[in-house]
């Protein structure tokens, strides 16, 4: 690594190994194909990286051998020659598997590296009703069974992530208020599980994943917030194409933003909460109610932080047509910016499964921005 003292370049300050080197060309070289709009060559790899040729061979063979790439045949050329052989992200390498538990639903997913949905499983059930412990023992029954599936199936399932209506750090459920959870340690329940045994699990907020979960596949605006609705409403804030999560990871709870003060009690404890009126189950009983709640708060964050793009998930995805008038309305009356730069108001791109999406991509971009430490991984295993 290098230094730099008023933006001007020092000596290094730390020893750059040849290790290193190596994971970061395998890292540049699996993002060049992974990100490329056609089947690129060696060659062409070569071209974009700056690697010498011979470099990218020996990396390519590398990443081919340890199932993260495969040659495919190259896109028609119109030029004389015979055309290089193609490469593409390997669907049949490793696999991330997303989890999520929600007020009324447990579900599991499988993607694989190319960001292909393999396998989709939903058990709707109250969990309000259950402990930590029964819901995190039912989900990992469910995760055990993708697994088990996957891995049927010729995947190797590189991780797990796990979304939460709550607020998570450093692994602990802190909160979850619609769940009545207070300091859960997720991961660790999970990893108790016979069959998830020393398979790296990660937790964090489902709003938060379900966001990166859209950043992905939409490749649009990098900075929007996504709300998510369910019994109970997050957000997630991208800013620039990264995921914002605030001093202390907690950012986000957009529904306890008082939008009638005095107004209904909330679980939380104050009055007035957003997802009094606007959760799934408000939804259900006032379409107009809701969409004006929404339209109240969400003009508050765009006023706060100039948001150009909002993208409504969960539960709000299949009924966007009947809740975007009414939010548009409070957003032209109470946006200050309203009529020199409209807000964007879409519907999520993956609707209710975002959230485990998200969570199954978080696995498979670690392994993408590390595939040396996935193919180490791989080499120790008995």
């Amino acid at each position: 690594m290098y230094g730099t003292v008023k933006g001007v370049l020092t000596v290094p300050t730390t020893p750059v190994r040849q290790a290193s080197v190596r994971a970061h060309n395998l890292a540049l070289v699996l993002h060049t194909v992974a990100n490329s709009a056609d089947r690129p060559s060696r060659a062409a790899v070569a071209a974009v990286t700056g690697l010498t040729r011979a470099t990218v061979s020996a990396l390519v063979d590398d990443l081919v051998a340890g199932g993260l790439l495969v040659e495919v045949a190259p896109p028609p050329r119109t030029g004389a020659g015979r055309p290089a052989v193609g490469l593409a992200l390997s669907a049949a390498g490793p696999a991330g598997l997303g989890l999520e538990i929600n007020v009324d639903y447990l579900a599991a997913c499988v993607v694989d590296l190319t960001g292909t949905v393999r396998l989709r499983y939903v058990e709707h059930a109250d969990q309000r009703p259950a402990d930590p412990a029964q819901s995190l023992a039912a989900l990992g029954t469910l995760a055990a069974r993708a697994r088990l599936a996957a891995e049927t199936g010729g995947l190797t399932v590189a991780g797990a992530a796990l979304a939460v209506p709550g607020l998570v750090t450093s692994g602990l459920v802190r909160v979850a208020p619609n769940l009545g959870w207070q300091d859960v340690d997720a991961v660790a329940a999970l990893r108790a599980v016979p069959e998830l045994a020393g398979l790296p699990v990660t937790v964090d907020n489902e709003a938060n994943l379900a966001a990166l979960g859209e950043l992905r596949v939409t490749g649009g605006n990098p900075t929007f917030l996504y709300v998510s609705g369910e019994v109970g409403i997050g957000a997630g804030l991208v800013l620039g194409g990264e995921l914002y999560r605030g001093v202390r990871g907690w950012s986000g709870e957009i529904g306890h933003v008082t939008v009638f003060p005095d107004g209904r009690p909330c679980r939380c404890g104050a009055r007035g909460c957003l997802e009094q009126y606007a959760g799934q189950e408000a939804l259900e009983d006032d379409v107009p109610l809701a969409a004006a709640a929404l339209g109240i708060a969400l003009s508050v964050v765009v006023n706060l932080l100039d948001i150009p793009v909002i993208v409504l998930g969960g539960a709000y995805a299949p009924v966007y047509a009947a809740l975007r008038d009414g939010i548009e309305t409070e957003l032209r009356r109470r946006v200050l910016t309203a009529g020199l730069a409209p807000v964007e108001l879409r519907a999520a791109e993956l609707g209710a499964d975002a959230a485990m999406r998200g969570a199954a991509d978080t696995v498979i971009r670690a392994v993408r921005e590390d595939p040396a430490g996935w193919m180490r991984r791989t080499a120790a295993a008995p």
